[in-house]
């Protein structure tokens, strides 16, 4: 069973930084995408970023130009520098991995961590 395993998480202040690490029990590589999501209270859980195998990488709107999702092949491990930071970022925020590479690119399986809160307030 794979596991993925968030850090980084805390408080900090409107217009400060965070890095949140997802660190998976297996190669990142296994997978056919790797990103992050994040819940806020009563709200959906929505795509925050991610990077596929390949790496092509996708931002949600409300994260461009603020967020960078990065990832350590070797550390298999998966980065989000979290730049910027407004009080509507805070959520718990979820490390996912989409798809198994040997089921080929449209595998629906997703796998999740258990989340890390981000509270952005003074």
């Amino acid at each position: 069973q794979v596991q993925l395993v968030e850090s980084g998480g805390g408080l900090v202040q409107p217009g400060g930084s965070l890095r949140l690490s997802c660190a998976a029990s297996e190669s990142i590589f296994s997978f056919n995408a790797m990103g992050w999501y994040r819940q806020a209270p009563g709200k959906e859980r929505d795509l925050v970023a991610n990077i596929t195998r390949g790496g092509i990488i996708n931002y949600a709107d409300s994260v461009k130009g603020r967020f960078t999702i990065s990832r350590d092949i070797a550390k298999k491990t998966v980065y989000l520098q979290m730049n910027s930071l407004k009080p509507e970022d805070t959520a718990v925020y979820y490390c996912n991995a989409r798809g198994r590479v040997y089921r080929g690119s449209n595998d629906p399986t997703n796998y999740w961590g258990k989340g890390t809160l981000v509270t952005v307030s003074s």
